[in-house]
This record gives structure tokens, sequence and C-alpha cells, in this order.
């Protein structure tokens, strides 16, 4: 794969997947959208078939990592990492580019959410609302879920230990099940099978912070969020920003280090 269509895959694919991803979580939090409340189950399939369509899209041209911390366990099990930079950059980018299309899709739901006093305060709100409430809430923003992930207990160490497990549970997934044949990326089964991975991470490990697992999901979203003018739209939380960048590129290289020892 040459360095362009590393950078053309990584972004297309990546933005798809912010796209239906984010969109999901759009869907489900904005006032006037047809699937609002829809839940968490909603939220995890959304997420896994996102992954899956990106990884199809994407992997022809780029291998599908459509994530650092994917990008740095197959650089860490195959010691090359000459590559990195040019993933890193077509993810992030593609991340924000899908970010912004989430925006584009819901411009109206946005516009209604956000000037609505019984979710983002002011006169004539009932202030004691739990909407009205959180989005009085420091840090974090009414629609910064649906762009980046949060907690719901703030304990650093506990954020970090989950997100660096669901990211060993998806990157020792994605080396033993899903990679094609030349082990440099997600192959056509390794797609399925890491979509139902990401169902059962976003299930079953989702709770505590939302699940990132990845940090170009969370960055990107998190930049578009902090630069688009979006009313009331509150703060991007930037103290909590670290933890999905750093937990799931320590957990893609821990996933990577069991891997060469337990199974290569």
């Amino acid at each position: 794969m040459s360095s362009s269509d590393i950078f053309i895959g990584e972004t297309i694919g990546t933005a798809i997947l912010i796209l239906l991803g984010g969109g999901v979580c759009a869907a489900v939090t904005l006032k006037a959208s047809k699937a609002r409340n829809a839940g968490w189950l909603a939220i995890a399939f959304g997420w896994g078939f996102a992954v899956m369509t990106a990884v199809y899209i994407s992997g022809p041209l780029s291998g599908a990592h459509l994530n650092p911390a994917v990008t740095v366990a197959l650089a860490i099990k195959d010691g090359d990492w000459s590559n990195v930079p040019t993933y890193f950059a077509g993810q992030l980018l593609g991340a924000m580019i899908g970010a912004a299309l989430v925006w584009v899709t819901y411009y109206g739901q946005f516009y209604a959410h956000l000037t609505d006093k019984e979710i983002v305060g002011g006169p004539g709100a009932q202030a004691t609302t739990a909407k009205a409430v959180e989005a009085q809430e420091q840090g974090a923003g009414p629609v910064l879920g649906i762009f980046s992930t949060g907690p719901e207990i703030r304990n650093a160490v506990q954020n970090l230990a989950t997100e660096i497990i669901g990211t060993v549970v998806l990157i020792l997934a994605v080396l033993t099940q899903g990679l094609n044949d030349k082990g440099n990326g997600l192959g056509v089964l390794g797609g399925l099978i890491t979509a139902f991975v990401v169902v059962s991470i976003g299930l079953s490990l989702g709770g505590p912070t939302g699940y990132a697992i990845n940090p170009a999901r969370d960055l990107g979203p998190r930049i578009v969020h902090a630069l688009l003018p979006l009313p009331n739209k509150g703060g991007s939380d930037w103290s909590y920003a670290w933890i999905p960048v750093v937990g799931p590129l320590i957990g893609g290289a821990i996933g990577a280090g069991i891997y060469n020892v337990a199974f290569a």
C-alpha cells in the first residue's frame, strides 16, 4: 500500500465511521429526531455497524485500521513503524470530517435542541430537570456526547483503566481473528467479527466512559465540537480529553504485547 492509499483510505474510512457512529448518538440525543431516546442498545449496534461499513469501504485502500490503537498494535506486532504517522494523520482528519458531517446532517435538530430552555436552561426553564442540570455542569456541554465520550463517574484512574481494558479486548480480537491474509489490516470476515466485538464492548464495558477505545474517534470530534458555531454548546471538557487518547494507546500496546507472547 502506498502512503497516498493509506492516507486516503483512512480518511474516508474514519469519516464514515464517525458519520455513522456519531450519527446514531445524535439520533438518540437530539430533540426532534425520530430516534430520540432509542437507548444504549441502539448506540452499541449503531457503532458496530459503523465499524463494519467503514472497514468494508476502506479496507482495499489502507487495510482499515481506522484507529490509532490498532495502528500501534500492528506496528508492535510487525516491528514496522514507517507508516504510522500517515495512518494517524488520515484517522484524525477523517474523524473531524465525519463529525462535521454529523452536524450538517442534524443541523436543524442541533439548533432546536440547543435553543430549548428545558435543555440549556435560562429564564423560564425548569432548572431542576435533569437535562437543565446536565447542561449547567462545568466542562461538558449538552451535546458533547454526540461528538466525544465522557465518564459517568469522574475518576481518572478508573476511567483510564476502563479505556485500557476495552481496547485490549478489541486489539486481541483484531489480531487473533480479524486480520487479512497479509496481516496488515482487517479482512472481509475480520470486519464483521470486529463489528460484533465493538457491539459487545459497548454493551458490556461501555457504561463507565462511553467506550472511546479509539483516540481519533474521540479527539477529532472533540476538536470539531470546540470549533463549530453551535448555540449554547457549552464546554468541550478538555480536562478529560487525555484519557480517551492515552488509554486506548496503552491498551493497544498491551494487547499487542499479549498477542506476541501468547499467540505469535
